[in-house]
């Protein structure tokens, strides 16, 4: 509802502003202008393009969740809120991406940010899902996501997801040829300099990732139990229509709820308790998917903390109807998750047992990631005291 009032607030000032007497050029220039009489002047152009600036970086989704979005224990899934925090960039970026003449786009993710998820969401609460976009650069959007839950009953509201995420423009002629971005303006020029340390960091991040495009997730008969074997999973989709944006490919929110689904089946069977997502490291989009790919999502558990699991996700599509292009890696990302009691309390997490050599060295990996997370947020939280 407060949504919607601002929402209705803002319109009533743009109608304000538009009933209003354009200015005229010879008013701005002057009597020695030599523009026609009732000509706006390039300040109101600039105030009106700026204005509609504004309202193309801010966007954002509410709606209620329904049992279906959640697990049996009523905790929302972190795929579903993945899922409408993707739709909130796409909606966003896409907007932006066409805001200026020129040759028309959809936005296609590229790669979302590490994701915590703060605090947990129930059925029948109400999720506000707010977009702003924050940089761009020639090819590429950055938009930061908030998702605020609502008990509807009580009012009471709490923060419990913060996402960056990173678009690139696609032609609708040609989904394959990435077009520019229309610049954003910036209240403080601190901003653009952040944006743009932020867009080289993710650049180099996603260039990193795409060694391990050629590794994947072999099943093992009889494997025992707390191994990665017991526990690894696959699942396979063959995209349809519904899984898609209206021009063939696939919506990356579909992906991430995808890939949340096979990391929690692999988090329950390692456990044999009631888990939930607590955090998502950065996922790459390494290529798209198109429509009547089948798309093959594997997990498989890296690292276990006392109280936590590490769990590698891959995505690799085959077009089945196109002997011309072979299996590919299209997506990958690592998903921790917690394990909880019936009454929502942390319980500890039982022991992985690593067996190869690969086994153990991504454990390694993965306990360095843990321990590098875990000294950033003693430092947060030692700089807030």
């Amino acid at each position: 509802m407060r949504l919607l009032t601002r929402a209705l607030c803002l319109c009533g000032l743009l109608r304000q502003a538009a009933s209003r007497r354009p200015v005229a050029a010879q008013e701005c220039l002057g009597p020695r202008s030599s523009k026609r009489p009732g000509q706006r002047c390039w300040a109101s152009i600039w105030a009106v393009g700026t204005r509609s600036a504004l309202l193309s970086k801010l966007g954002g989704i509410t709606r209620i969740m329904r049992p279906d979005d959640a697990n049996v224990a009523g905790n929302v899934h972190g795929g579903t809120v993945l899922k409408m925090i993707e739709e909130a960039g796409a909606i966003i970026s896409t907007r932006h991406c066409n805001s200026q003449n020129g040759e028309r786009c959809v936005a296609a993710l590229a790669r979302v940010e590490r994701t915590d998820f703060l605090s947990p969401m129930c059925i029948g609460e109400v999720a506000h899902v707010s977009a702003e976009i924050t940089y761009t650069s020639k090819h590429s959007v950055e938009v930061q996501v908030h998702v605020m839950s609502e008990n509807i009953l009580t009012g009471t509201k709490k923060l419990t997801n913060k996402a960056t995420l990173w678009y690139v423009p696609l032609s609708l002629k040609n989904v394959d040829k990435v077009l520019e971005v229309p610049p954003v303006v910036y209240s403080r020029q601190e901003q653009e300099e952040e944006g743009r340390k932020r867009y080289e960091a993710q650049k180099l991040e996603r260039m990193e990732t795409k060694w391990r495009s050629g590794d994947i997730v072999q099943p093992v008969l009889n494997p025992e139990p707390n191994t990665v074997s017991y526990s690894q999973s696959s699942l396979i989709h063959l995209v349809g229509p519904s899984d898609c944006t209206l021009h063939g490919f696939v919506h990356g929110g579909v992906t991430m709820k995808l890939m949340d689904e096979v990391a929690g089946i692999v988090a329950a069977r390692h456990c044999k308790t009631n888990i939930v997502t607590a955090s998502v490291d950065a996922i790459n989009f390494h290529d798209k998917i198109r429509k009547g790919c089948v798309i093959t999502i594997s997990g498989r558990m890296t690292f276990t903390s006392n109280k936590s699991m590490e769990i590698e996700v891959l995505v690799d599509a085959d077009p089945v109807v196109n002997n011309f292009v072979k299996r590919y890696r299209a997506a990958s990302a690592f998903f921790t998750y917690v394990s909880l009691s019936p009454e929502g309390k942390s319980l500890p997490v039982p022991q992985l047992v690593p067996e190869t050599e690969d086994e153990k060295k991504r454990f390694e990996e993965g306990k360095g990631r843990y321990l590098q997370m875990k000294a950033k947020r003693q430092g947060q939280a030692e700089t807030q005291a």
